[in-house]
């Protein structure tokens, strides 16, 4: 065997732009196409927006535009703008950019001098232009790769910077913006800067109370147990109150303006906190569960050069406030102690309604634990049975693994479907449950019924979120039902479920509906799939004289060799989302109350529609 020569010719180093694109996903997590929150394409907005808001926290400009019209993104800032001379090599040049003078910037959000660039070198086309002092500099990329470097010119325009990138489609395939998940990023800049507007496509996003505001815009009022406690300090702030409804528990987490959606040190430290301080003020040693179970509570808190567990900055790491502050720990734990136990003393109203709360909650924990424990031994017999559940090999808890933002759990009906998505699916990223047949009507049910049926129980378990969402295995739930009625009332009765239990899966973007195709067109070079009548004629249009035209009629008829093109890459994800005008409990009794079935019958049929409110 002949020996191959290992030598300087075989070692390749590649530039800032070539890396980033080879390896988009250590810079923005994954890709997507936009159907879902955490999508490569909202990371790009978000870097950009990121340098705005560092400019706004440092005194500079009050307002940021952002205009998106189809695939172009525009982003201006009345800022001091980028250095003239260093326009070029800010947005192209890695470990260059002013934040590494930490006198600037002492607790910025995008720290590591590489956003702007992973945008530059994963757009089409990106656009820089920069104005201070009556003077303005322009440059131009097509991928990253510097096409014009316009001269200075003398302007009257306002200071600051203006970015237009539009994202490159050979990466982000078949993306969209989906104004919902723009305005829920941009809402969330507004409550942890008050005094700051964003104009996004004419709307203007403002916020007076902070975190105040997020918990009341996420809440209806006549869902909260008592009025929002609102506690700011100098590097913290919080809003806590009790849902009279929802089950679970309810965290909004951010560190210097980004959302920790996976938590991290200050969110263990203040649900810790949270528990002794309540514990002190009653003099009594509730439960944790029974003092957390219903929390609606957000915690924001700014730190000198935080350390993210990822690129995308979703898990915090840090266990030092910096400087001469003490621990996250400790920091967070004193100010939770003082100014929570404070506010409880001063407000006697509030306390005797969380007192209750918490009396309520631990009744119908005592109650439930019997049920609870003949589900656990039963589903512990089923588990070395359990054929529903065919798991994958990461989960989202992963966070030290590169794909674990593509973790995905299909609930499929019948033997056929789930056996082709399992035949052709991710055995990396993708798990697939599979129902019975069709699952019970949970509304106006306890969670006693969780743990009673079968079914559920396994759900929840395969999930892992009894306790709380901060354990969730999968970042994608995808419910995979056939598109004839039949599909649509399974996939109504998921929903319900999940609303009446765990709406925090929904509002927090979790949930999705697969999308199949209802046709295939093809002729001897080219297969089409459809996924409605216009698509249909066009592929008839384009493969004619005579193509071969089959109708899907359900999941368990498409082969796993095709199905494997649905799962992929090339995938559509309706996202579920909740409409911000109607409670879960009117949404509930609208979908599942007593209806006539004619009524039903509509509801089964414009259920994405109505449901998602999403794309229109």
């Amino acid at each position: 065997m002949a020996e191959t020569n290992y030598t300087e010719d075989n070692i390749r180093s590649l530039d800032w732009k070539e890396h980033i694109r080879m390896r988009p996903g250590m810079y923005i997590g994954k890709l997507g196409d936009g159907s879902s929150p955490d999508d490569g394409i909202y990371i790009l907005l978000k870097e950009v927006i990121d340098n705005c808001i560092d400019e706004f926290v440092m005194g500079a400009g009050k307002t940021i535009e952002i205009r998106i019209k189809d695939k172009e993104v525009k982003v201006r800032d009345y800022g001091r703008g980028i250095p003239l001379g260093k326009v070029v090599d800010v947005v192209s040049k890695m470990n260059t950019g002013g934040k590494y003078d930490s006198r600037a910037f002492k607790k910025s959000v995008g720290l590591n001098g590489v956003g702007t660039k992973a945008v530059n070198a994963l757009s089409a086309s990106f656009k820089v232009e920069s104005v201070r002092d009556g003077q303005q500099k322009a440059a131009y990329f097509e991928l990253g790769e510097l096409i014009n470097d316009a001269a200075v010119e003398e302007t009257t325009k306002r200071k600051g910077t203006k970015v237009t990138f539009i994202p490159d489609e050979s990466i982000f395939k078949n993306y969209k913006y989906r104004s919902e998940y723009v305005e829920k990023m941009l809402r969330n800049y507004v409550y942890l800067n008050p005094g700051l507007t964003i104009d996004f496509n004419g709307e203007k996003f403002v916020s007076e109370n902070g975190l105040k505001d997020l918990l009341e815009d996420n809440m209806n009022t006549a869902d909260m147990l008592y009025p929002v406690i609102h506690l700011r300090g100098d590097d913290i702030e919080i809003a806590i109150t009790h849902s009279k409804t929802q089950y679970s528990e309810s965290y909004y987490s951010f560190v210097n303006g980004q959302n920790t959606t996976q938590g991290g040190t200050h969110l263990a430290a203040y649900r810790e906190s949270l528990v002794r301080t309540v514990r002190e003020f009653y003099g009594k040693n509730y439960d944790a569960s029974d003092i957390r179970k219903s929390v609606v509570t957000a915690i924001s808190i700014k730190v000198m050069e935080p350390v993210f567990e990822s690129q995308t900055k979703t898990k915090l790491g840090s266990t030092d406030m910096g400087g001469d502050l003490p621990t996250v720990r400790t920091y967070i734990n004193d100010f939770v102690k003082t100014y929570l136990d404070n506010f409880l003393h001063k407000n006697p109203e509030t306390a005797e309604k969380l007192q209750r709360k918490i009396l309520t909650a631990e009744r119908e924990r005592k109650e439930l634990s019997g049920i609870r424990k003949l589900a656990k031994d039963r589903a512990k017999k089923a588990n070395l049975h359990n054929k529903k559940l065919r798991d994958c090999r990461i989960h989202l808890g992963d966070t030290k693994k590169e794909r674990n933002l593509e973790s995905t759990l299909f609930i499929t009906e019948g033997d056929s479907a789930s056996g082709s998505i399992t035949k052709s699916r991710d055995v990396n990223t993708q798990a697939v449950f599979s129902l019975k047949g069709k699952p019970l009507n949970s509304y106006g049910l306890t969670k006693k019924i969780v743990y009673e049926n079968e079914e559920f129980n396994l759900l929840q378990a395969a999930l892992n979120i009894e306790e709380s969402l901060e354990d969730l295995r999968y970042n994608n739930i995808v419910i995979a039902t056939d598109a004839d009625v039949d599909g649509m009332h399974i996939r109504l009765l998921l929903i319900t479920f999940f609303l009446q239990f765990f709406p925090e899966l929904i509002k927090e973007g979790h949930l999705y509906i697969l999308q199949t195709p209802l046709f295939r067109v093809r002729n001897k070079k080219e297969t089409i799939y459809c996924y409605s009548e216009d698509e249909r004629r066009d592929a008839i249009e384009k493969l004619k004289p005579k193509p071969e035209i089959t109708r899907f009629k359900g999941l368990g008829e498409i082969s796993p060799d095709e199905f494997v093109h649905f799962i992929g890459e090339d995938i559509r994800l309706d996202p579920v989302m909740l409409d911000k005008q109607m409670s879960i409990e009117d949404m509930l009794s609208f979908y599942m109350g007593k209806n006539t079935p004619d009524r039903q019958k509509f509801i089964i049929e414009n259920l994405k529609v109505e449901l998602d409110a999403v794309e229109e």
